[in-house]
Formats: C-alpha cells, sequence, structure tokens
C-alpha cells in the first residue's frame, strides 16, 4: 500500500471522560481545570463528560456541573458520551457539541455490559442519532473489542467490520476503533484497519488503543501509513484498564504527541503544557502520571 501518512493528526483527547470514570472520584473543580487546562495545551477535540446513570457510573455524575463550569475556547469540540435519550437531552441541556454512542464487535462483551446483543444495542442508539441530527450535533460511534475480547477472546473481523459500517451508516460521522483490552499488535492492527477502511472511508475512521500490553504507540504507527488522521488518546495515560488488574488503560496523550512530533507530524498541542495538566490532576488519584514521555520530563526538571 501507498504510504500515506497524514501531516497533521487530529487527538481526541478522552482523558477526562473514558479516563477519570475509571479513576478514584476526584473534585468537580478539578474536572473543569483539567478541561481548560488541556484547552490551553491546545487540544481542539475534549471528550468531558458521560451523560449515564450515576448509579452505573458514579464517577460521571456531576457532568452537567462539569460543562456548565468550563470556560469555553472557541474552535473547541467539547463532547459528551450519551447512550440514550435521556443522556442525549441532559446534554443538549448544557450545551455539549458533540455526542457520542458506543457499540460493542463482541457478542459476548455486549451481553456482559449492556445485557444485549450487539443488533439490540445498535437499534437503540438509533432514536438518539436521529434525535441529533434534528438539532444539528454531531454524533460519533465507538466500536470496543476490535481486537480482543475479555470474554470471548479473539473477535472475527467481520463482526468488527460490520458494527463499524452499521453505526456509519446510522449516522455517526466518525467511527472510533477501540482495543479495548489492549491486546492487539501492530500487524493485526493495521490488518484490521484496513479491513474496516474498505467499508467506510478512512477519513471517517479513528483508532483507540489501549496500551494495557505496551502496544498502543507501535499499533498506531503500523496504522499511519494507511492514511488514518484522529487517534484518541487520555493525558497521563489516565483510565486503568479494568480488565487487567494494575494495567495502564489508555494510551497516553504526551506518548502519542512526542511519537507523532518526532515523525514530522503535528497535532497543534503543546507537550510542556500538556504534561503539567497530565501531573496536575494526578494530585488527585493515588498515582503519578503512567505516561513514559511525562515522567521522563518531569524527572528533569526535577518534580
Amino acid at each position: 500500500m501507498a504510504d500515506a501518512v497524514a501531516t497533521q493528526v487530529k487527538i481526541v483527547e478522552v482523558g477526562p471522560r473514558d479516563g477519570l470514570q475509571n479513576e478514584t472520584a476526584v473534585p468537580t473543580q478539578a474536572k473543569i481545570d483539567l478541561i481548560n487546562q488541556l484547552a490551553a495545551a491546545g487540544l481542539r477535540y475534549i471528550e468531558s463528560a458521560s451523560f449515564v446513570s450515576p448509579k452505573w457510573v458514579p464517577q460521571m455524575a456531576d457532568s452537567a456541573d462539569v460543562m456548565r463550569g468550563i470556560d469555553r475556547v472557541a474552535g473547541v469540540t467539547y463532547a459528551g458520551l450519551t447512550p440514550n435519550l435521556k443522556g442525549f437531552d441532559n446534554a443538549v441541556a448544557v450545551a455539549t457539541d458533540e455526542v457520542a454512542v458506543f457499540g460493542a464487535a463482541s457478542e459476548a462483551f455486549s451481553q456482559k455490559n449492556i445485557n444485549c446483543s450487539i443488533d439490540e444495542s445498535l437499534a437503540r442508539f438509533q432514536p438518539v442519532i436521529d434525535a441529533a441530527r434534528e438539532r444539528g450535533i454531531k454524533v460519533r460511534g465507538y466500536v470496543s473489542c476490535v481486537l480482543g475480547c475479555p470474554y470471548q477472546g479473539d473477535v472475527p473481523l467481520s463482526d468488527v467490520v460490520r458494527v463499524a459500517k452499521t453505526l456509519f451508516d446510522m449516522g455517526c460521522y466518525e467511527i472510533s476503533l477501540g482495543d479495548t483490552i489492549g491486546v492487539g499488535t501492530p500487524w493485526q492492527a493495521r490488518d484490521m484497519l484496513a479491513a474496516v477502511a474498505e467499508q467506510v472511508p478512512m477519513q471517517h475512521l479513528a483508532l483507540h488503543f489501549h496500551n494495557t500490553y505496551g502496544q498502543a504507540l507501535a499499533n498506531i504507527a503500523a496504522c499511519l501509513p494507511l492514511g488514518v488522521a484522529t487517534i484518541d488518546t487520555a493525558v497521563a495515560g489516565l483510565g486503568g484498564c479494568p480488565y487487567a488488574q494494575g494495567a495502564s488503560g489508555n494510551l497516553a496523550t504526551e506518548d502519542a504527541v512526542y511519537m507523532l512530533h518526532g515523525m514530522g507530524i503535528e497535532t497543534g498541542i503543546d507537550l510542556q503544557k500538556l504534561i503539567a495538566a497530565g501531573a496536575t490532576i494526578c494530585q488527585h488519584l493515588n498515582h503519578g502520571p503512567r505516561s513514559q514521555v511525562a515522567l521522563a520530563e518531569l524527572a528533569k526538571q526535577g518534580k
């Protein structure tokens, strides 16, 4: 395949939502400060909230307060997760710019997490997508378990392609392909992306690789020549992997930005400001940054 590496990559910062919902609860003001710091560091897409039942995700119970409290920066998209119409309505009430729905490529994962089949879960999203379309709000679609499942193991590539294409056909403008347990390796990741791109145009695809087994950067590097130009990451590597005790979860934004800049790929992000944002939020958690780049830079600064 011809080398089609993008000269600019959009980073979708998922730390305030996907990251913090898998951490110990932090004060609302700390979340607001984090989002403001990320925008100041140059992030232009920040997944900021999750409008799900606080019974299921208590860490996100203050999402409306967070959205009301942030200092909106022109040109920055502040997005929220909305699994159903109630969540969508709550997101709209606090001026959420974009919303996201999440499906799984694994039947076992879907049943364990939301007690329904893949097809049933997708059908539940249609009212959300329709309501968003009526209001002119863009919808992003997540596909989890694209390179493996904690319950069923291998996930057929045909299921990954089918779910991604279905979400795209339903109206999601971008499909984020998630290695939820971080088990994928570079050629596997590349082949998965290539297969999905045969059904969904590459400019509508994003990568969301977890770093549980230390493969996330290598997987992204293997996929970049295919032309993918959107990558999901979490500042400080926020969000441990709930399926592997003690393992890191999301790929750290700092590590991805350092690699991309080193490859001559623009992100528009100030790495030092990003590192500072990660270090600040980690003061509220029981651990330091899970970013190798942040740890190295902070050590140089004597912090």
